[in-house]
């Protein structure tokens, strides 16, 4: 009973806490001085014509840097508890067999899933979406296929090259932007080109691609250890 009355008088101040801040929501008839700045700046100086992804991979980086960080110590926290030792081998025994719908439409599907996900974050810097999108996407590709296959076991050698390597490129590709531009993540290591066009932006589509790759690469390896049969 008490744990229930504590519960409930948390969430009674939680929402106080939060009531003036959905009070004062809403949009704004003009940005403000800060975002202003960003949208007259970051087309100019970077030649990116989605601004959301200027700010992200190139005025924030270093924010990015810390949420890749944190996905990598959450995969390697799912990976150490979810074993087979702690699911059991018997839970494993008890899975049915998928459908042969759900086969058929695996079959069909993750290709184009794959090829879906990469166009997002290859065209980050030109329309809503990026890395973090792109990764998702093509973790679902992975989700469908253990969904198809629950005896299958994904290829734990590439998927580690990818993330290293992947993870390895954007760090890199940072220092880069360090030592022959203005600063780290600085996208105009490589010509900034024409705005609008697919090569563009400097290395902001090289960077998405490293985070498309990486996230992807450690969603899979969530799903995978979710299965509860690492061996």
């Amino acid at each position: 009973m008490m744990r229930k009355v504590m519960v409930t008088l948390a969430i009674i101040g939680f929402a106080f806490a939060l009531l003036p801040l959905a009070f004062r929501a809403g949009v704004q008839a003009e940005p403000g001085a800060l975002a202003t700045e960003y949208l007259e700046t970051a087309p100019r100086e970077l030649g990116a014509a989605n601004v959301v992804t200027a700010i992200v991979v190139s005025y924030r980086g270093f924010d990015t840097l810390g949420e890749v960080a944190v996905l990598f110590v959450a995969t390697a926290g799912v990976g150490a508890m979810l074993t087979r030792k702690r699911l059991g081998p018997a839970a494993v025994g008890r899975r049915k067999p998928a459908t042969e719908v759900l086969r058929t439409a695996t079959g069909l599907l993750t290709g184009l899933i794959v090829m879906f996900g990469a166009y997002i974050f290859m065209h980050g810097h030109l329309t809503p979406g990026g890395g973090f999108q792109g990764g998702v996407v093509i973790a679902t590709a992975v989700l469908l296929n253990v969904l198809a296959a629950p005896e299958s076991h994904l290829a734990h050698g590439v998927m580690t090259a990818v993330e290293a390597l992947s993870g390895a490129a954007y760090v890199a590709i940072g220092l880069l932007g360090a030592f022959l531009a203005w600063g780290f993540l600085d996208p105009r290591v490589m010509p900034t080109g024409s705005i609008g066009s697919l090569v563009s932006a400097g290395t902001i589509p090289l960077i998405y691609s490293a985070i498309g790759l990486k996230v992807g690469a450690e969603l899979s390896g969530i799903i995978e250890a979710l299965k509860g049969d690492r061996p």
